[in-house]
């Protein structure tokens, strides 16, 4: 069963049986079956002994706890077998390309990890004294003069710690800033392709939330924009590249038609690393923008964090740029935490973290920026564009291009018509892929495409490379028109588990390990 974006509600049932290896511990070469690391340890073991600290006192009180923690011991040879088999089974960017689409999963270089771990930056603590940490804070200070520079922008809120983040961030300096203005505009436009934290963020923080269509080409039309905006708009939350992959045509039009109803033009940075080097968004009429250091500068993606998505802002926002800050003065680094320590014409908005940010993520963001320099970022926007348009043609023969009219920038998006009468689905092709080796591209997103297939190579990956991921497709595609349904309906067969019931897992995931009751 469907859904009306061509997502399926419920999994399709397996025929087969799963496949295993006939051997007696179950393990196929090495590929291992562990049983959970519960039912592997014993409460009794530790591979760790600690003396009990003398004239110690316990300051929990009524919290402390009354009952065993029940944690596994292991011995420390078995708890590392345990991880590293864990770790064979995960997929990563050092393991395969990754194809991904609105997300940019590059390979971090190792030399940013290098330069992370030197022990001025790796040992760095928040609460030292400022005249310790001068060099850190002059990273800092250098990440948001280059990002500043690739931007066009003004000035740069270093201290959001992700994307979402970086929203909130820039969405907080505009309402100050109509707020300063005493103005009362309380709505934001958002185009339906917009990634889904932009109308989350506008409505958290008391801004309603507009929707703007997408036309048939993905593209947000300024004629539409001019028809949404009335004395009540306050703002416009687009991206550019937009979700879709494509570079927005009328996008200037846009901002200055937003600028002259007296609102504020707030991009959504995700797809930055399909435009640095070639345009900056300050000169199509930004006023706000995050930047995911992940995406574009190849800092570390994914499992919850650290992470860094510093916000640029224009002339209009720069005085509202949120506590605390780097100020240069004589030459030298000055961490601005409190209002009394503001200049004139410094009116932040108050203070958007604890601490500044994430020290790991500036410094490998930075080593990237000088390792590459000017020209070597602008080639890798190049390179990512032509990565992404050679997966394209190479696939438009066999799989349907969503917006054909369009040149693709660093994403290609396709959808299922490639697919129709052949009793495979979106999800489907993306679970044969895990068989191939591959992790599926972005699925079902962006919304306003049905059974979306948003493919993102980045320009890590090299000729040869793409032309493996490209023949895997072409043999799938085939496959598929073929009549072969059973590959795609019963994949993944040779992962270490079988396809779940997603349904199922989402509403009623088991969250706690219970030990089994015995029967009776």
């Amino acid at each position: 069963m469907l859904n009306d974006k061509g997502r399926p509600t419920r999994p399709e049932a397996a025929d087969e049986a799963p496949a295993t290896a006939s051997t007696f511990t179950g393990n196929r070469a090495l590929d291992v079956e562990e049983a959970l690391i519960f039912e592997i340890g014993r409460a009794e073991v530790t591979g760790v002994d600690l003396p009990t600290p003398k004239g110690a006192k316990s300051r929990l009180g009524a919290h402390a706890r009354t009952t065993p923690i029940a944690l596994p011991g292991l011995a420390e040879p078995e708890a590392v077998r345990h991880y590293v088999r864990l770790s064979r089974k995960n997929y990563s960017i050092d393991a395969g390309l990754y194809p991904l689409g609105s997300c940019t999963m590059k390979h971090n270089p190792r030399l940013n990890e290098k330069m992370a771990r030197l022990p001025g930056f790796a040992d760095v603590h928040p609460l030292q004294p400022t005249g310790t940490v001068e060099g850190a804070l002059e990273v800092i200070a250098d990440v948001g003069r280059w990002l500043i520079e690739l931007t066009g922008m003004a000035a740069c809120a270093m201290s959001p710690k992700a994307g979402a983040h970086g929203e909130l961030a820039g969405m907080m300096a505009i309402k100050a800033a109509l707020s300063a203005r005493g103005s009362s505009k309380p709505v934001v436009l958002v185009p339906e392709s917009a990634h889904g934290t932009n109308p989350a963020t506008a409505a958290l923080i008391g801004f309603e939330v507009k929707s703007v269509p997408a036309r048939a080409d993905g593209t947000v039309a300024a004629a539409d924009v001019k028809a949404a905006i009335d004395d009540r708009v306050g703002a416009i939350m687009l991206t550019n590249p937009n979700t879709c992959g494509i570079f927005e045509p009328e996008v200037a039009e846009i901002a200055a038609a937003i600028h002259d109803a007296g609102g504020y033009f707030y991009a959504d940075g995700a797809n930055f690393n399909a435009i640095v080097g070639k345009v900056r968004p300050g000169d199509f009429g930004v006023d706000a923008m995050h930047i995911n250091l992940h995406k574009t500068f190849s800092t570390p993606h994914g499992g919850g964090g650290p992470g860094a998505g510093p916000v640029v802002l224009s002339e209009r926002l720069a005085a509202f740029a949120p506590l605390p800050f780097v100020r240069i003065e004589a030459g030298r680094p000055v961490l601005v935490e409190d209002p009394s320590q503001t200049r004139a014409g410094e009116t932040p908005y108050g203070r958007l973290a604890a601490f500044h940010g994430q020290m790991g993520m500036f410094t490998r963001a930075l080593a990237y920026m000088l390792s590459h320099g000017a020209d070597g970022l602008r080639q890798a926007s190049e390179d990512a564009v032509l990565s992404a348009n050679y997966v394209r043609a190479s696939l438009q023969d066999l799989m349907t291009v969503a917006f054909p009219d369009h040149p693709s920038m660093h994403e290609v998006l396709f959808d299922d018509r490639f697919l129709e009468g052949t009793g495979v689905t979106t999800l489907d092709f993306a679970k044969a892929m895990i068989d191939e080796g591959y992790h599926p591209m972005t699925m079902y997103f962006p919304l306003v495409v049905h059974g979306a297939m948003l493919i993102e190579p980045t320009e890590s990956e090299s000729k040869a490379s793409l032309d493996l991921f490209v023949a895997t497709l072409r043999d799938l595609v085939m496959g598929a028109k073929a009549g072969d349904a059973a590959r795609f309906t019963q994949a993944p067969r040779f992962s270490p588990r079988r396809r779940l019931d997603e349904t199922r897992a989402a509403r009623a995931p088991k969250l706690k390990w219970e030990k089994p009751v015995a029967a009776e």
